[in-house]
């Protein structure tokens, strides 16, 4: 194969033409010299008539001429007088020479032809002597060039011997025992070359790939050759710094070697000295260096004048190539940014760091080219700023692999066999392309090869390569004689463990070469025999050089000491975890801590394969378990660096790890560590990695996401991932993939099942490349999106390339964006999406920045898109979906005269859906040309015509397309905004219309003619913001009076002023179907107010008037729905006349308008006019105190008002009594609220008759000072109902203040003074009063954040008396005066305590106080030492109450102590009951205490307790005495702690109760063994009316006992047995008593575990009581039989009122069935059917029978997948529900449509108070007071609900 560099002879012809501008330049100065020379060599003939040429260079580019023409004999004559005699420059001598064949330089050289190979002029040349200089003068000259050319000589010498093909003897002897050395012909390596100024801009940038390499993206990267690196690129006399990089293997060194050997074969001729050094030998170096030590001393000493030899090396320093090989390998800081601080002189002694630096720098040998190489790393900060030329060393592509192997395996007739088994094996393949590798598998090849020529199975990873290599260096040397593999090891077990030794330490050691004494004799002899290492001269001086030893690879090296870790006995587990860790060589940038284990990570990983585990074994003479172990402890580390950050390196190296594994499960789970979603960026990715990347990919069952950006790759690595079949999504970006990149892909796209989205952006590909790429992928039919962006495809085959998207049949999208499509392709583009089957939707925007072109595609016809909407689940058996196209052609420059081409591919398009046109230039003539063809277009949204230079008479044409086409709905326009848009109904009704040549317009008399003709749909217009004037309207009412049919228009934000406004409403009774008019900002005055205010009496049909003057003025008019009149052909009088429709309230609003008290009276006059006006808002008008006062004056001539809104308006208290006073202005006023001081509403009633009054006067400020004079303005009308002072500043003097007013007088009124800075003391006062208060029935207060206070009064007689005081945190003195002021209370029936710091004591001495009622008395008290009494102390403060004791309920968990108590007529004295109970002694005390307690409980008929702990002597108290009372009538003992023994004791102790009507023991946790004797209590309880025994894990057969009792208990009311273990047995005996219990009403069966077969059977009897009321039946999961069986019984339960049959089972079929049968329950106030799966045409049936349902208070249907569709039927019914106060319909599909509808029907429901729908977001409306929306959705949709709601009813 031929070298990089041409070697042919100099062509003399070209090496003149490239010396003569420097010759002509040279000799221009000495012209004389040149024709007496010439003479010498020409003819005198040729010479005459050069005398008339005065011109200096004319002559001498004339004589040199003559003298080239004379022949390469003549010339070459001529250049060595040349050279000899005159002072040429350096260069030029060398090339005249070298071309000439004789002198110094005179032996044949080979030379680059490149001219870039030439360098600038040397240093130091004097003037040229002239022609008669003396032979001693040149004799100098030769003497000062023999000494150079003597060294340079012995140079290339050297490097021959060293690196050339004429090696010696001994040397060639060692060739075929190095494994690595490369000893075939040099096969030329790929070389990709990065431009080095981006690497010294980017000097600060993070980068994932090589630190120090620009990204590959930026860089113009492109192959080169050997030759290209030394091609001139900077100034002649400065140093070139090449960098090449490469990974392990790549060949760095090598080339090195073929460099030096070429450069002394003569081809590099711009170079007169080449120094190689390797990084590796000068670690060894400790002490310091001149340049010439290091030039001479460690490369090559001259023979002779040392100082003459280096002197010519300053000189001449642009001819000096200096090599260091191996940066990565230098062990000492390389961080020498202060190197030339103190200015570098030649004698001065310097480290070789310091000696690198300088040389980089060219503060040493400036002018010289330094060529380094090293593997990838972080470069030295100051190499970052010098490298001129960057490259990378790839290795060998395909042809080069096959060239190599042809070339290893020529002298072999099985040659084709071994090129044909790589080609055919792509890991293989990719190995090769590393040479190292390559030559390392030709090695195994070869020898498997020689042995079975037939089979050959080679090994799978790098790892197992090198131990096969290793085992046939072994098998070459010693034979077949010597054994099988075990025994070879067995043999060279010690050389091989002590060869790992040495590379572990010279790793830990950071040590590459190896000097005599470090390496055992044994392992050197082994080593050496079989090639693993080399042997060279290490010069540490200029004495005698030393003999040194390297592993022959550095690879080698590492492999060797990963082997070691797993087959030392002295290395541990631990260590072993430390060694693999590598979080720090990946995350560290500035310096690894193990610099030379490139791979020593990967050797390890591959070690602990299982197919190495045997080899492992035999070497380290250990069992599989210890072996294992060791490896188990590599896997485990290796799934721990999966699951930290990996950037895009670290990721390929893990996969690296993890190929070598060949561990499926290790791969698996990685792959699952790593999300399945791959990124990389910026760096280069060889096949070697891909195929690493693919293994992990493949290995998992999980789809993946792989992106490649600004990645550097061959097309060989798209060969690679052509295997990967999990791939889901592919990205690539990146500015090389061209047309050859996208064939590429195409091949290896359809080995990717399951590839979805395929993305090619940022490339360079052409509409060709495209077109491949497309022809591929319409074979890949699972493709579903393909991204094309910013490539460079301008006109793309449109037709063909639609024809294969037609094709793919799951694919959606196609992204051609920024790829400067010319308005050509686009148009064809359009013409063809709209005739493709499949195409959805075009979309095409041209921008400064970015143009946009993606294609959306459907789903196959005939199936129902997965994209659609839950609405076609709803009804799809009756929907077939048909193809909508959208069409979006934005910012394409289209004109008029594309106007026709346009419309043609419209009218080729049966169902577009939306046209986008805007941005364009077709002006007034292209949209006038295609709204007269609309009719023919098929559009079923909208138009978008904006920003196409329209003016009015374009807007004209636009409102004319109304009249022209019925599909138009909608025109809106703004010439200031440049908006045009036509909205279009997609109604069925216009798509059977027939195509009509001319549009028919409709008289009235022909739309009355026929009843059942088809409606005219409603229009709406909007022409806003196009700076129309009054003039403009004559104009655009002539159009708008040819359509009738409009019913919402909009001339806002013009100029049309009062006069245009007068002059539109002489105008409106024309347009006969108007529902809304806006008019907002048109520059109006009050005068248009006025005249607005006038149209209310004139035009009746106006429904509501919004107008505000403010900072935007409003306008805004609707209209009630006009009524036709039968066989009439016009409206009743038009507008003017008074048609027969229903009298409905009419609302006029006016805010923001400063009118004075003259313009309210006019504005009153007017108003007072009007008919049915219910409701007038003057907000935010700035109303003065004589305003408002006119203003309430005409409340009585307001007829209908009903109510008055004033908000925004700052109330003077002279203002706010006004209002107050209004009550006595006009007697309608039901109510007066005052919010604020800033919002006053005044609700008036229908008729003066007598209603409840209530005055609201919250958060105005008030104090005591205003008190007096508001009482005496409500005393003149009489106390109201309802007086609401909260949130003012009364304090404790103000309600003094009022509560005199109100005792004066009888009331019954309800007094609110909540949040009044009330204290303590007030509370006591107002507790006094209500102590002696006869007309006080309830005081509630609370102190604490919600500060309540509220007082009801009345004044006639009520035996209520009720105080309820909560944290009010009274002190003791207050408790005391609390319970003095009590005892005067003698009516009081309820006293409610709750955390008021009430001691023990103060329960003592309240109940003490509590003594003169003559009526039952329930006292509550809650504080937290509740909680910790025992339940014998809570008695003994019970039995401290006056009275006899009727009720005893302690709730531990609410810590509440209440009890009922009845007074006796005669009571004993408290001292007496005091001090008889001090006489006992202790012994008799307890018995003492036992008969108090029966005394006082002798009247007890409730006994509650809950969350208690009974002790044994508590039981017996709560069974011997409390049970057995003859009036206890509730027991109820629930979750509470009682010993086994003492339950057992208990319930035999229930067998005492027979009075008992209710019995509650749920939560108690019921043995099995409890429940026979709990039956035995039944027999004792005729009287048991309620039996709760729910959550006590009540089996089967403790239900059937519990049964057989139930059936002599005929007065049973309710029955809960839930949330026990009842199956199918229990159940079915329960069914069967129930067939007899006549009288049950309530009945919980819920959270049990029977079967649908037991359901059943219940259902049957339930249909037997028919009084049952509630019906739970939740979480039983009996499924649709029950349900069923359920609706056939229902009829039977016409007393129902509660249904929850929540998590049930219950589907379509069930649901369908029982929503149906409901119908019957007219009494039904709750439903509960949750966590079910009832479908839609269950909800549909149910909403058809919600209306029957008048009592219906809750519903639930949350999680029962309940679309759009099913919330629209149910949202249906909902307005006729007036008691409805709960909708759940958490967790279903409702989308914004349904929920905007739910919103908009709620709002009609009166009661409702808590909403919560299935959307995604919880959100609280501030209007809606006292009622709760949940709901979960978008924030659009929020806006929608909330839009919806506080427009409703529900802000009342």
């Amino acid at each position: 194969m031929q070298p990089p560099f041409r070697n042919d002879d100099l062509d003399l012809e070209a090496a003149v033409a490239r010396a003569r501008p420097q010759l002509l330049e040279f000799l221009s100065h000495h012209p004389n010299w040149l024709l007496t020379t010439s003479r010498r060599f020409l003819p005198g003939v040729v010479l005459n008539g050069l005398d008339g040429i005065t011109d200096h260079k004319v002559k001498v580019s004339v004589l040199l001429d003559l003298l080239e023409k004379a022949g390469p004999a003549t010339w070459k004559q001529f250049a060595q007088s040349l050279c000899m005699e005159c002072n040429l420059p350096l260069d030029l001598e060398i090339l005249l020479l070298s071309s000439a064949g004789e002198g110094n330089l005179s032996q044949k050289q080979e030379a680059h032809t490149d001219v870039s190979a030439q360098s600038s002029v040397p240093k130091g040349f004097a003037q040229r002597r002239h022609c008669n200089n003396s032979v001693s003068d040149k004799d100098v000259k030769q003497q000062r060039l023999d000494s150079p050319e003597k060294y340079r000589h012995l140079l290339i010498d050297s490097i021959c011997r060293r690196y050339g093909s004429r090696r010696a003897a001994g040397a060639a002897a060692q060739e075929q025992t190095q494994p690595l050395a490369f000893n075939q012909a040099f096969v030329n390596l790929v070389i990709q070359q990065s431009k080095a100024s981006r690497l010294k801009e980017r000097t600060d940038k993070p980068r994932e790939g090589v630190a120090g390499a620009p990204k590959p993206e930026e860089c113009a990267d492109t192959a080169m050759k050997v030759s290209d690196l030394f091609r001139s690129v900077v100034p002649s006399g400065t140093t070139k710094v090449i960098f090449l990089f490469g990974k392990p293997g790549t060949g760095k060194t090598m080339l090195m070697h073929w460099i030096c050997q070429k450069w002394a074969e003569g081809a590099l001729p711009q170079f007169l000295f080449t120094f190689l050094f390797e990084f590796r030998q000068l670690n060894l170096l400790k002490r310091k260096l001149t340049l010439k030590e290091l030039l001479f001393d460690l490369f090559l000493q001259p023979e002779d004048s040392p100082d003459a030899v280096f002197q010519y090396l300053l000189e001449n320093a642009s001819h000096t190539l200096i090599i260091f090989d191996g940066l990565d390998e230098f062990a000492a800081n390389m961080d020498m940014s202060s190197s030339s601080k103190g200015g570098p002189t030649l004698t001065s002694p310097m480290s070789i760091s310091e000696l690198f630096a300088d040389l980089c720098h060219g503060n040493l040998l400036p002018g010289c080219t330094v060529l380094v190489t090293s593997r990838p790393k972080r470069l030295p900060d100051f190499l970052l700023n010098t490298v001129d030329l960057l490259a990378e060393i790839w290795g060998f592509d395909h042809e080069k692999v096959e060239e190599y192997v042809s070339r290893y395996f020529h002298q072999y007739s099985f040659k084709e066999q071994a090129i044909a088994h790589l080609k055919n094996n792509t890991k293989l393949l990719s190995m090769c392309l590393i040479p190292a590798l390559c030559y390392v598998v030709c090695i195994c090849l070869e020898y498997l090869l020689l042995k079975h020529q037939m089979s050959v199975e080679l090994p799978q990873t790098m790892t197992q390569f090198y131990i096969k290599m290793l085992l046939i260096f072994i098998n070459k040397q010693q034979g077949e004689h010597a054994g099988g593999e075990e025994a070879q090891l067995n043999c060279n077990r010690k050389a091989i463990l002590g060869l790992c030794d040495l590379a572990l330490k010279g790793l830990e050691d950071k040590k590459l070469i190896f000097y005599v004494g470090d390496i055992p004799e044994h392992v050197k002899e082994f080593a050496s025999l079989h090639g693993l290492l080399t042997v060279f001269e290490v010069k540490t001086n200029g004495t005698c050089p030393e003999a040194g030893y390297a592993f022959v690879h550095l690879s080698l090296q590492e492999f060797f000491a990963a082997l070691c870790l797993m087959v030392s006995k002295r290395v541990d587990k631990n260590y072993l975890k430390k060694k693999f860790s590598l979080k720090s060589k990946w995350t560290l940038k500035n310096e690894a801590k193990t610099e030379f284990m490139e791979s020593f990570h990967i050797f390890l990983s591959g070690l602990s394969s299982k197919e190495c585990r045997t080899f492992l074994m035999l070497l380290a003479e250990k069992d599989e378990a210890w072996v294992q172990d060791k490896q188990d402890t590599i896997l485990q580390s290796l799934k721990k660096l999966a699951a930290t950050h990996l950037t895009g390196p670290k990721v390929i190296e893990l996969c690296h790890c993890t190929f070598e594994t060949q561990d499926l499960k290790v791969a698996q789970h990685i792959g699952s560590l790593l999300n399945f979603k791959y990124e990389f960026k910026n760096f280069r990715l060889t096949p070697l990695d891909m195929s690493a990347l693919v293994f992990v990919m493949n290995s998992g069952q999980h789809l993946t996401y792989l992106d490649f950006a600004g990645c550097l790759m061959d097309v060989d690595c798209l060969e690679v991932l052509a295997g990967c079949e999990n791939v889901e999504h592919l990205s690539f970006r990146s500015r090389r993939c061209g047309d050859d990149f996208a064939a590429a892909l195409s091949k290896s796209l359809q080995g990717m099942g399951s590839l979805k989205k395929l993305e090619l952006t940022g490339g360079s590909m052409t509409a060709e490349g495209m077109t491949n790429l497309v022809q591929a992928s319409s074979q890949c039919l699972q493709l579903e999106e393909i991204n094309l962006q910013d490539n460079r495809i301008r006109d793309l085959e449109v037709k063909r390339v639609m024809d294969l998207f037609s094709r793919m049949e799951k694919l959606k999208k196609i992204d051609l964006s920024s790829n400067n499509l010319s308005l050509n392709a686009v148009l064809l583009l359009a013409k063809e999406v709209v005739m493709c089957q499949n195409a959805t939707e075009l979309r095409v925007r041209y921008q400064s920045m970015k143009d946009t072109v993606i294609i959306y595609f459907s789903a196959p016809s005939g199936k129902v898109p997965r994209s659609l909407h839950l609405r076609w689940e709803e009804k799809k058996e009756h929907v077939t979906p048909t193809r909508h196209v959208k069409l979006c052609l934005q910012d394409c420059s289209l004109s008029s005269q594309h106007a026709e081409e346009i419309i043609a591919i419209l009218q080729s398009c049966p169902s577009l859906s939306e046209v986008d046109l805007s941005g364009n230039k077709l002006g007034d003539e292209g949209c006038s040309c295609l709204l007269e063809s609309l009719t023919w277009i098929s559009i079923s949204k909208q138009l978008d015509l904006s920003q196409n230079h329209l003016s009015v008479n374009g807007i004209c044409s636009l409102l004319k397309s109304v009249n022209t086409c019925q599909k138009v709905v909608e025109v809106q326009v703004s010439l200031c905004c440049e908006t045009a848009v036509l909205r279009f109904t997609a109604d069925r009704e216009f798509a059977s219309l027939p195509p009509r040549e001319e549009p028919v317009f409709s008289t009235d008399d022909q739309q009355n003619g026929d009843e059942n003709q088809t409606p005219t749909a409603s229009k709406k217009i909007r022409l806003t913001d196009s700076r129309f004037q009054a003039s403009d309207l004559e104009k655009l009412c002539a159009v708008l009076k040819e359509c009738n049919s409009i019913s919402e228009l909009d001339l806002s934000y013009n100029h049309l002023g009062d006069e245009g406004l007068l002059q539109l409403f002489r105008f409106l009774p024309n347009l006969k179907m108007l529902s809304s008019l806006k008019l907002n900002d048109n520059q109006i005055s009050l005068n248009s107010v006025f005249f607005l205010a006038q149209s209310l009496s004139t035009l009746e049909h106006i429904k509501t008037m919004n107008l505000s003057l403010g900072h935007m003025q409003v306008v805004h008019l609707t209209f009630w729905e006009r009524i036709r009149v039968r066989n009439t052909s016009r409206w009743r009088s038009s507008f003017l006349a008074h048609p027969k429709h229903e009298a409905k309230g009419r609302c006029f609003r006016l805010k923001d308008c400063r009118v004075g008290p003259e313009d309210v009276t006019r504005l009153c006059h007017i108003l007072a006019q009007c008919p049915q006006l219910t409701e007038i808002d003057l907000s935010g008008n700035s109303l003065s105190d004589q305003s408002i006062e006119r203003l309430l004056s005409f409340l009585p001539y307001l007829c209908h008002l009903t109510l008055l809104s004033i908000r925004n308006t700052t109330f003077s208290p002279r203002c706010m009594v006004l209002l107050i006073n209004s009550f006595n202005l006009c007697e309608r006023i039901r109510m007066v609220e005052l919010r604020s001081s800033e919002n006053a509403f005044l609700h008036l009633g229908a008729s003066t008759r007598s209603q409840k009054t209530s005055c609201r006067l919250t958060d105005c400020a008030i104090g005591q000072g205003q008190i007096d004079e508001l009482c005496r303005v409500l005393e003149q009308h009489g106390w109201l109902a309802e007086v609401d002072l909260s949130r003012n500043q009364l304090g404790d003097e103000g309600l003094r203040c009022l509560l005199d007013h109100f005792y004066q007088v009888p009331v019954t009124c309800s007094l609110n003074l909540s949040h009044n800075r009330i204290s303590q003391d007030g509370v006591l006062h107002l507790i006094d009063a209500f102590a002696t208060s006869g007309n006080t029935t309830e005081v509630q207060v609370s102190l604490c954040s919600k500060a309540t206070l509220i007082i009801k009064f009345t004044s006639r007689d009520d035996p209520r008396k009720i105080l309820r005081l909560a944290e009010c945190n009274f002190q003791p003195e207050h408790l005391e005066k609390l319970c003095l002021l009590l005892e005067k209370c003698t009516g009081l029936t309820e006293y409610i305590s709750s955390n008021n710091n009430m001691t023990v004591q103060a329960a003592e001495r309240l109940l003490h106080s509590l003594r003169k009622n003559p009526g039952p008395l329930k006292i509550s008290i809650e504080e937290p030492w509740v909680g910790k009494e025992s339940v014998t102390n809570l008695l003994e403060l019970a039995v401290q109450a006056c009275g006899n004791i009727t009720e005893i309920t302690i709730c531990k968990d609410k810590t509440l102590f209440q009890l009922g108590i009845k007074f006796p007529r005669c009571l004993e004295k408290v001292e007496s009951v005091v001090s008889r109970l001090h006489l006992y002694k202790p012994g008799i005390k307890h018995a003492c205490f036992y008969q108090r307690v029966r005394e006082k409980c002798a009247q007890l008929q409730e006994l509650r307790w809950s969350h208690v702990e009974l002790h044994n002597d508590e039981a017996e108290m709560l069974v011997r005495i409390l049970l057995p009372l003859p009036e206890l009538k509730k027991f109820g003992l629930t979750s509470s702690s009682i010993m086994p023994t003492g339950i057992d004791y208990l319930i035999t102790g229930l067998q005492n109760c027979q009075a008992i009507e209710e019995l509650n023991l749920g939560y108690m946790e019921l043995s099995s063994a409890a429940i026979p004797k709990l039956v035995l209590g039944f027999r004792e309880m005729p009287s048991l009316k309620r039996l709760i025994l729910n959550h006590n894990n009540i089996s089967n057969d403790g239900c059937s006992r519990l049964t057989e009792a139930l059936r002599n208990m005929h007065y049973v009311e309710e029955i809960n047995l839930s949330h026990n273990n009842i199956g199918d047995p229990g159940l079915m005996n329960l069914a069967a008593v129930l067939l007899e219990m006549q009288n049950l009403k309530r009945i919980d069966l819920s959270g049990n575990s029977p079967s649908p077969a037991g359901g059943e059977k219940l259902m049957e009897a339930l249909a037997y009581c028919k009084h049952i009321e509630e019906l739970l039946l939740s979480r039983n999961v009996f499924g649709d039989r029950t349900a069923v069986k359920l609706a056939l019984c229902l009829p039977h339960m016409t007393n129902l009122r509660i249904l929850h049959l929540q998590n049930n089972n219950i589907g379509p079929a069930g649901g369908m069935e029982l929503a149906r049968a409901l119908v019957v329950c007219g009494l039904l106030e709750e439903i509960s059917l949750s966590e079910n799966y009832l479908g839609e045409g269950s909800i549909h049936a149910l909403s058809e029978g919600l209306p029957c349902f008048e009592h219906l208070r809750k519903i639930e249907l949350s999680w029962n997948a309940l679309g759009d569709g099913g919330a629209r039927e149910l949202a249906s019914a909902l307005p006729g529900m007036e008691k409805l106060k709960m909708l759940d319909l958490e967790k279903n599909r409702i989308g914004t449509r349904g929920a905007t509808k739910l919103a908009e029907e709620l709002a009609k429901c009166p009661e409702i108070q808590f909403i919560r729908s299935g959307l995604q977001m919880q959100i609280f409306p501030a209007p809606i007071r006292g009622r709760v929306w949940r709901q979960k959705a978008a924030s659009s949709c929020t806006e929608r609900c909330l839009d919806a709601l506080s427009s409703s009813q529900l802000s009342r």
